[in-house]
């Protein structure tokens, strides 16, 4: 391996020269690096000699670009994940990654290159959809250095570098607000009074099992046990209305509800439309619901501040809080995968002890009175 100049004359006459990495790689093969300064191919050539000892170089001749990866990885997950998840990533990748990268080479992707790719996504975009874009385009390349394409993963590299920085200002900025994003006992109560007579019982439901809107679309009748007054969480149906599993193991669980949720259900079970699917809160047909619906024709009427379902599960989780539950049973009813998602979003809701009366006592221990 070595860092050489070279001259040559183009055919028009001009002199030319530039300073080459002249190097073998780990499969034997004579590689060649081109730069203009030699400063530029001496940090290239420490570069690819540790990586070439370490087996893990790719040389730029080799290297796949961002659109080819990503045509790779997208072929590999269309038949492993759901539907709705594959439309997602589909869509990150071809509006942004490749909009803006795709024929950037791999192994030329670095830290400033992915930061500026950030920013411009910042311009236009909400921070939700930038963590999103960023989040597929980090996976996209965990694939594409499992492939042996590229030799690190720089953008998960940035993200990882800043995640104890934002997690910090999201506990900070980011908790939810009661009657700002969890709505308030009575604004729930006004909502299901308001509801078209139609979406009431789901919404009671709602409110007091904490479901996923979209475990409440692939609720059946034989999941609802109105003897013990307890429901089963076995399935759900996704935006295309297709029946699956739950979300995560966590996820299928048994979830008690109160006389006031019995009581809806019973009256409910004589009105509710019949199919072949046996569904709680079916559409007039019978089959899955769509989520629209159920927002702009149940939720939109009752003219309430919030405008997504998800507001229902918060306040579940709140009430939950309120009536002084553990946070271990709060965590298996909402069906977290674990404890920390619980606490992450939830955890300034919990009553804290008197901070300073504990530290006056732990005081007067050590010291004693004065």
């Amino acid at each position: 391996m070595a860092v050489r100049k070279r001259k040559w004359t183009t055919g028009k006459g001009e002199q030319k020269e530039a300073w080459v990495v002249d190097y073998y790689d780990a499969t034997g093969k004579r590689r060649f690096e081109t730069f203009t300064r030699k400063k530029d191919a001496d940090e290239a050539h420490d570069k690819i000699r540790t990586a070439v000892r370490a087996g893990n170089h790719v040389a730029t001749s080799g290297s796949k670009t961002v659109r080819e990866a990503a045509a790779l990885w997208l072929d590999s997950v269309a038949d492993r994940i759901e539907p709705a998840s594959f439309m997602n990533y589909r869509g990150h990748v071809n509006s942004f990654i490749v909009k803006h990268l795709g024929d950037v080479k791999l192994s030329k992707l670095n830290m400033a290159t992915v930061r500026g790719f950030e920013d411009w996504l910042a311009k236009n975009n909400s921070p939700i959809m930038v963590r999103k874009v960023m989040t597929t385009f980090g996976t996209m390349i965990s694939d594409a250095r499992e492939r042996g394409f590229v030799a690190t993963n720089v953008v998960q590299d940035l993200l990882r570098g800043r995640k104890g920085k934002r997690t910090s200002e999201q506990r900070h900025n980011g908790k939810l607000k009661v009657g700002v994003d969890i709505p308030t006992p009575d604004e729930v109560g006004a909502i299901i009074t308001a509801a078209p007579p139609r979406w009431r019982p789901l919404f009671v439901v709602a409110a007091f099992t904490g479901l996923r809107a979209s475990e409440l679309r692939g609720l059946r009748w034989i999941d609802v046990d109105l003897k013990k007054n307890e429901l089963h969480v076995r399935q759900r149906a996704d935006r295309f209305r297709r029946i699956g599993p739950p979300k995560s193991r966590a996820g299928s669980r048994t979830v008690p509800f109160g006389k006031i949720v019995a009581n809806t259900l019973k009256e409910w079970k004589l009105a509710c439309p019949k199919g072949d699917l046996g569904l709680v809160f079916p559409n007039g047909s019978g089959k899955v619901e769509y989520l629209s619906n159920i927002i702009k024709r149940g939720l939109k009427p009752t003219q309430s501040k919030y405008t997504g379902m998800h507001v229902f599960r918060h306040f579940y989780a709140s009430w939950c809080i309120d009536r002084n539950l553990p946070p271990k049973v709060i965590q298996e009813r909402m069906g977290h995968s674990s404890i920390t998602i619980t606490f992450d979003r939830y955890g300034h809701l919990f009553p804290r002890s008197d901070d300073a009366g504990e530290i006056d006592a732990a005081e007067l221990r050590v010291v004693g009175a004065s």
